[in-house]
């Protein structure tokens, strides 16, 4: 298909109301493990489940996400019995992603989260008890300058000695689940103003006191695991390390084999979005997870610290985008350029390890920036065709429950809220579905 022909295959696509899921309730999409941590624009199980549903008719087949951000293809893939793999480059999300795809059974969960919770309050009602506790709170030393900006003395203490209790916890199942808890709560602990799309401090907001957040949050986690526990077949709840392939690492890589997938669900980054290193800056620092924050950015495929000189396009649909950009603004032009070529290595080990007759299925979403259309899904279909991929299907659906705002100011580009921006960033979005012949 010519670049052409993909360009007016988009103008004239139709709105799939099917695809839209819009008589889904928060419950619904927050189903299972899914509620354990907040995450940016994520997408909805249901949408897994149908490309599921219509791809796959093998009980043992395969499933892998490049990108797999807070796990909801994995998490997807594990409760139908399918083996399930992949990979994120951003350490808080695989942490999330390994602990919500491993259901633990409910009683054990139960009774390990009860012990921690007496150890961080042995009594519950004294809640002042933990501040005269002989626990000596652990708090990151090199990052000690920037938790202090986001969180107060008395705060900061607090979730030190909580975090010391989780350290010290010798089954690593708990320990993960613990975590994921902890870093899930600091927001609403910290004067992170939780109205902003970037990292704004709210110096006037009510914080949460770490234990009553993490306790509240912990018995939600419980009641999701123990709903996962029931629908996962008991083959994998017995042998879950064997069905899972998860990897700490680039999209680029991917820790299957050669034609070994049957099915690839994933939502990139999106180029000029989220800076995913920014949003999680709480967990990253807390559970000390990167020394240089801005050296950590740059392994991001999305981020605007990424640059190539040595690397071309292949996409004349990309090409052009940049082209246009470069007239407005240089630099952000080499951004964009930098995103399409990751994505373009990323479908190459897509089309490696889907097995022939395989699908890709990226949800991809199209934005303005400086006045320049930024036909994201279009590049990716033609970045595919590159791949050795045949263009197979495309589904353009409406996004009515999407996590952050999803407008932004045209002239700048920056995300803004809908009083004061005068466009969508991302008013609907696309499944691209690429097929392995």
């Amino acid at each position: 298909m010519s670049p052409n022909e993909i360009i007016e295959l988009f103008k004239q696509k139709p709105i799939d109301k099917d695809w839209s899921f819009s008589e889904y309730k928060p419950s619904d999409t927050g189903k299972w493990t899914h509620g354990y941590h907040r995450y940016p624009a994520k997408f909805i199980p249901q949408l897994v489940e149908k490309l599921m549903d219509t791809y796959i008719t093998d009980r043992t087949a395969s499933i892998n996400d490049p990108f797999m951000g807070c796990g909801t293809t994995i998490v997807s893939a594990v409760s139908r019995g399918f083996y399930a793999s992949g990979t994120d480059i951003n350490k808080i999300a695989f942490l999330m992603t390994d602990v919500k795809a491993k259901p633990i059974c409910p009683d054990y969960l139960k009774r390990k989260v009860n012990q921690f919770l007496s150890q961080i309050c042995p009594l519950e009602k004294d809640y002042e008890l933990i501040s005269r506790a002989h626990i000596e709170p652990y708090i990151p030393e090199r990052h000690l300058e920037k938790i202090d900006y986001w969180f107060e003395e008395s705060v900061r203490d607090e979730l030190g000695r909580i975090l010391t209790v989780i350290n010290e916890k010798e089954e690593s199942v708990v320990k993960f689940f613990l975590l994921v808890a902890f870093s899930h709560v600091l927001k609403t602990c910290s004067i992170w103003s939780l109205a902003s799309t970037k990292p704004t401090r709210d110096l006037n907001k009510r914080t949460t006191l770490p234990y009553d957040a993490i306790k509240r949050h912990l018995f939600k986690m419980l009641k999701g695991n123990a709903y996962f526990y029931d629908v996962v077949p008991s083959q994998v709840k017995d042998d879950t390390d064997s069905y899972l392939k998860l990897r700490l690492g680039c999209a680029k890589d991917q820790p299957v084999e050669d034609n070994s997938v049957d099915l690839i669900v994933s939502s990139s980054p999106y180029v000029t979005s989220y800076e995913y290193a920014d949003l999680h800056q709480l967990s990253t620092i807390w559970l000390d997870l990167a020394g240089d924050l801005k050296e950590y950015r740059k392994e991001f495929i999305g981020t605007s610290y990424k640059n190539y000189y040595d690397k071309s396009l292949k996409s004349h649909i990309a090409f052009k985008i940049v082209e246009e950009m470069e007239g407005k603004n240089k630099k952000k032009a080499k951004e964009i350029e930098a995103f399409y070529i990751d994505m373009q290595e990323v479908f190459n080990e897509s089309y490696r390890i889907l097995k022939p007759g395989g699908r890709c299925c990226y949800v991809i979403g199209n934005t303005k920036l400086r006045g320049v259309d930024i036909l994201n899904a279009e590049a990716f279909v033609d970045s595919l065709q590159h791949s050795g991929f045949k263009f197979d299907k495309l589904i353009k659906r409406e996004i009515p429950l999407k996590i952050l705002p999803q407008t932004r100011d045209e002239k700048t580009g920056r995300f803004a809220s809908k009083d004061n921006a005068d466009s969508q960033a991302y008013p609907t979005e696309y499944i691209v579905v690429g097929l392995k012949e």
